[in-house]
């Protein structure tokens, strides 16, 4: 996709050092556009952890190249068990996007069975480069699958399509076209008119900095709102349906996402408006079946919340938000129930949220 009429992907290969991975800093969107330079194990393990890179799918492909830096970072004694502490290292960083510890783990396995090349070092790096290649493809396999949805809801409504999103699960999320919005970017090229309704979603607010900075970018009509705003404009009929992205989705089809998908898919229930998880393969658990009790939520810095950041003209600035005595609670996700999902949008096509289907769709992962 495009900023300022320039193709980028969110992560690639320094032009002059194969030594150096680059990321596009998403902390300082849509205020400032800056590149970070990742060059240890441990620049990757920061990028993750600080959310200069965030979303599933972007996750997993900068931990595919970490493990690549890792194996650049290695001077002496065994490589086999030098490679797993990093690997466990990188696993940390961030605990509920299953992406990561997927690639973390072909990546490991790939160099472990490569150990007696002499081109270990370039098929390593040639391996997270098929990582990021793949993940394009979900993105934009997604896309044409939720096409279709679109399609329909336009062909029967004769007017603009109005979708709502939450949080970021935009190309910016993954490397390009994104998840969620992979759909909504292949309706708009092909003409359909759509608006995107786009949840502020605090405390980070993933969706007023970044969902509205790429869906601008790319010329598609949007209105950001704020998180609550959601239910009364799906009793008012202003939603036709929700699209949301996924970091991890069981094999029974419960989806954990970003704080505040499952207050959206319960306003979408009680409004009779559809609810879709579009997400690729390598965000599914094929081990995990009761998403709310198994999926481990991650609890983030009090910071994200009591502070709030703005650009004041000149820079950006962290105020204070809450009494200087308040406590916080920051869980990062939470998990939609099965039930209330119509349907997940994946790189082989639509199914209901429910073991069966999924597994129709992924026959291989049956046991």
């Amino acid at each position: 996709m495009k900023i300022g009429g320039k193709h980028y992907h969110t992560i690639w290969l320094k032009e002059d050092d194969q030594q150096i991975v680059q990321v596009i800093d998403q902390r300082k969107l849509p205020f400032q556009f800056e590149i970070y330079d990742m060059k240890t194990v441990e620049d990757a393990y920061f990028v993750i952890r600080e959310m200069v890179v965030r979303g599933a799918p972007l996750i997993g492909v900068t931990a595919a190249y970490g493990m690549y830096l890792a194996l650049l970072g290695f001077s002496e004694g065994d490589l086999e068990h030098y490679l797993k502490s990093k690997a466990d290292y990188l696993k940390s960083s961030r605990p509920t996007a299953v992406n990561l510890a997927f690639a973390v783990d072909e990546m490991f396995d790939f160099i472990i069975n490569n150990l007696g090349s002499p081109e270990l070092i370039q098929l390593t790096l040639n391996k997270a480069h098929e990582l990021k290649q793949q993940e394009i493809e979900f993105g934009e396999k997604i896309g044409e699958a939720g096409l279709g949805i679109i399609e329909a809801i336009y062909q029967r409504k004769g007017e603009t399509v109005n979708i709502l999103t939450h949080c970021n699960a935009g190309w910016l999320a993954c490397i390009d076209w994104g998840t969620a919005t992979a759909p909504i970017y292949k309706a708009h090229l092909k003409g359909i008119p759509v608006h995107v309704w786009v949840d502020e979603t605090r405390p980070r607010n993933q969706g007023a900095r970044l969902t509205a900075y790429e869906l601008g970018e790319e010329g598609v009509p949007h209105t950001v709102i704020p998180d609550n705003t959601g239910g009364h404009l799906m009793q008012h009929g202003m939603v036709d349906m929700v699209i949301v992205g996924s970091d991890r989705t069981t094999v029974r089809g419960d989806v954990a996402n970003k704080i505040g998908t499952y207050l959206k898919a319960l306003a979408a229930k009680d409004n009779a408006v559809p609810f879709y998880a579009a997400l690729p393969s390598s965000t599914f658990d094929w081990e995990l079946e009761d998403g709310v009790s198994e999926i481990p939520i991650e609890q983030r810095n009090a910071e994200e919340v009591s502070r709030i950041e703005g650009w004041d003209g000149t820079q950006i600035q962290s105020v204070q938000l809450i009494p200087e005595k308040s406590t916080v609670a920051n869980f990062g996700f939470d998990v939609t129930p099965a039930r209330l999902v119509t349907g997940l949008i994946t790189e082989r096509g639509v199914c209901r949220a429910d073991k069966q289907s999924i597994l129709q769709l992924f026959p291989e992962k049956q046991k």
